[in-house]
């Protein structure tokens, strides 16, 4: 992808490159507190890294964005691996996949340990209703015109 005149491969003049302790924070922080699948996560992407960072430009977070969208895979954490590497190096791409995959897994294990030592005590009927909301949207189809 060419750049433009005056930019680095971030997409930005001037952006110092940061490290991975920071790429990490600001990864664990949004792993902590972004809710949502990888539509979602774009969009707060976008506001932490091209609004208020200022890390890439909107013409290469979008370049991005339709990158990843073509290739296998949830596109969210792909575009925060790339930012991460275009951010602070192969550490980088690690500490933000790290950190934004760290804290939704830390859950699911909590979760099932918890399904484990307290599910009997509290009954099935509130797990088999979880089951149900998660597969219900399989169950749609959507409307044809």
């Amino acid at each position: 992808m060419p750049m433009a005149k005056g930019k680095d491969a971030a997409g930005t003049a001037g952006v110092p490159r940061g490290n991975a302790r920071e790429v990490l924070a600001v990864f664990l922080r949004l792993g902590l507190t972004s809710f949502g699948g990888p539509i979602a996560h774009l969009g707060y992407f976008h506001d932490e890294f091209v609004v208020r960072r200022r890390w890439l430009d909107e013409k290469t977070y979008a370049d991005l964005v339709a990158l990843c969208q073509f290739l296998p895979g949830p596109a969210s954490s792909q575009v925060g691996i790339a930012i991460g590497l275009s951010r602070a190096g192969y550490l980088g791409s690690l500490a933000a996949w790290f950190g934004f995959t760290l804290p939704s897994a830390v859950a699911l294990v909590l979760f099932a340990y918890g399904v484990e030592t307290f599910g009997g005590a509290l009954g099935g009927g509130w797990l088999h209703g979880l089951k149900v909301v998660a597969v219900s949207p399989s169950w749609r189809r959507p409307c044809s015109r």
